[in-house]
C-alpha cells in the first residue's frame, strides 16, 4: 500500500509542476504567491489600472457620479476582462480534473 501512495505521490508532483502555473512563490519567501499578468507597456498597466478603478466607482456610486469628470470616456470593459482572463488559472482546473479522474 505504501508503495502505491508513494507512486500516486509522485504523479501529483509531475502534474502540479505541469499544469500550476498560475501562481509563482513570491521573491520574499513569506508563503505569497505572485499571478502574473502580461502586459506591452507601462501605459496599458496603467490604463488597467485606471479602467478597474472606474468599474469599481461605477459599480458603487452609479448615481452620485454621473456627472463626474472621471467618466468622460466610456469605461474600456474588453480591457478589464482580458486581464481577468488572463489572471484564471485554468491549468489549475486542468489538474484538478486529471486528479479527479484518476481517483475516480
Amino acid at each position: 500500500m505504501e508503495r502505491n501512495e508513494t507512486e500516486i505521490l509522485e504523479k501529483l508532483k509531475k502534474l502540479t509542476a505541469r499544469c500550476c502555473t498560475a501562481l509563482n512563490p513570491s521573491a520574499d519567501q513569506n508563503g505569497t504567491y505572485i499571478a502574473p499578468i502580461k502586459m506591452h507597456s507601462y501605459a496599458e498597466l496603467g490604463c488597467c489600472i485606471t479602467e478597474i478603478i472606474k468599474l469599481c466607482i461605477v459599480a458603487l456610486e452609479n448615481e452620485a457620479h454621473q456627472n463626474s469628470n472621471t467618466f468622460q470616456q466610456p469605461i474600456n470593459v474588453p480591457l478589464i476582462l482580458e486581464m481577468v482572463l488572463q489572471m484564471f488559472p485554468l491549468d489549475e482546473f486542468e489538474l484538478l480534473s486529471e486528479i479527479y479522474e484518476g481517483i475516480a
